[in-house]
């Protein structure tokens, strides 16, 4: 499918964006190892997120769909799943190759996990590295560092983990694995990264503490809880994005998460000049959400680095496309991590800004963008992941005349409903 966007004026918009995509894999795999029962609302029904309800059901989980966005699901306890029938296919999905590798390493069975073209090409080492460091066997190509993966679960052994990278995925993996080991399991990252699996794990009852950097987790049986997700920020950053680099324009986005390790795009609009408020505050199944504004304005450049990228590493793609619309030059550094995402990220939003008239450079770590240019509409290509096409159609929002982005299916990964959205600010020619 391709996807045609048009220059839009102006504009006001009050929205919601689906569930969380990182909380929704989260809910799915721990409320299956969890007794009892787990209700969850809001649950984002993309590709991804079904491919974790796909690998749970084969190992053995009820998992009933009373809507498109809610789910039932029977947990087995930490002992209950059993051993899939055929290999465990994870689609498009990195997260859950990785979450899944942590909670097959303390099973008695033995697993298969592969995914398509993308995941395949995905360093997997990072994982199967502390995970066989607490006994686990991973076998995988390329010396045991790509997809498929092939685990055979054993009876952990507790580590504690010095991680190389801020990684969520990484983080998770071990955490998981963790509830299997003979003791306490603990992590310890250069910057903090995403803390989901933390807050949903001390839902859940589980054992675990969190001191700075470090997150320490124990075995223990955890309980079916009521899980409601707030809206993912990440799919909110690109009409957030939308408003902010259309000034005289106002978004509204309803019940979207407010994470802490989440909202550097946040401070990063605001560093830039675009007004943010945030109403109705509140705390719902661990996570924090509530209804944010952005009012765009002329915008100036700023430098992303450091302990912020972590927070804000998915919208790296959106953030290029505003730092072609601020005044100067903006600095995206330490972002090596997005040269190993769904594409090389990096390297995309370069080539596909660039399509447009910016002036855009990658560096061996991230972006320098001259901003504030006049931008044509372009014809631009997605790589087959959903952030890169969303960017493009945005860049396209802002750009003369029409920009078409191809193969822009892959948005449903992580935003079904975003043609929707795009059609209530004007922007969407036709699909």
């Amino acid at each position: 499918m391709n996807l045609s966007i048009k220059k839009i004026k102006p504009f006001q918009a009050v929205i919601r964006v689906p569930g969380d995509k990182s909380i929704s894999h989260r809910s799915v795999m721990i409320g299956s190892i969890a007794n009892g029962i787990t209700t969850v609302e809001n649950f984002l029904p993309g590709e991804d997120c079904l491919s974790t309800v796909n690998c749970m059901r084969q190992l053995g989980v009820e998992i009933e769909a009373l809507s498109p966005t809610a789910l039932k699901i029977k947990g087995r306890g930490l002992h209950g799943l059993k051993e899939a029938g055929d290999y465990l296919d994870v689609g498009n999905s990195g997260t859950t190759i990785r979450l899944l590798s942590g909670l097959l390493a303390g099973q008695d069975f033995f697993s298969i996990i592969t995914g398509d073209a993308s995941i395949r090409r995905r360093p997997m080492a990072r994982v199967a590295v502390p995970l066989r460091q607490m006994g686990a066997q991973i076998w995988g190509r390329d010396q045991d560092r790509l997809a498929p993966l092939a685990i055979k679960g054993e009876p952990l052994k507790a580590i504690h983990y010095q991680s190389p990278v801020a990684s969520a995925q990484v983080k998770s993996a071990i955490l998981l694995a963790g509830l299997y080991a003979d003791g306490e399991t603990s992590v310890t990252e250069p910057a903090l990264s995403r803390d989901h699996t933390e807050r949903m794990l001390a839902g859940f009852k589980g054992k675990i503490q969190v001191d700075g950097f470090t997150t320490v987790v124990s075995p223990g049986e955890l309980t079916g809880q009521q899980v409601v997700i707030p809206g993912d920020i990440s799919s909110a950053a690109f009409f957030l994005a939308a408003a902010a680099i259309i000034p005289g324009s106002r978004i509204t986005i309803q019940d979207m998460g407010l994470n802490p390790t989440r909202t550097g795009i946040l401070e990063v609009l605001a560093a830039m000049g675009a007004q943010i408020k945030i109403e109705n505050e509140r705390t719902v199944s661990g996570e924090i959400l509530g209804d944010v504004s952005v009012v765009g304005q002329s915008l100036k450049a700023v430098e992303i680095g450091g302990d912020l990228i972590p927070r804000l590493i998915d919208e790296i793609p959106v953030l290029a496309v505003v730092g072609a619309m601020a005044e100067g030059q903006t600095v995206i550094r330490d972002a090596g991590e997005l040269k190993v995402k769904e594409s090389n990220r990096l390297r995309a939003m370069a080539t596909e800004l660039s399509r447009f008239g910016a002036e855009i450079r990658e560096t061996e770590d991230g972006l320098l963008i001259k901003g504030a240019g006049k931008y044509k509409g372009a014809v631009c290509e997605s790589y087959h992941d959903h952030r890169i096409a969303m960017a493009c159609a945005l860049m396209g929002l802002a750009a003369d005349g029409t920009t078409e982005v191809k193969n822009s299916e892959c948005i449903n990964i992580s935003f079904p409903g975003f043609l929707d959205c795009l059609a209530q600010l004007g922007g969407m020619e036709r699909c």
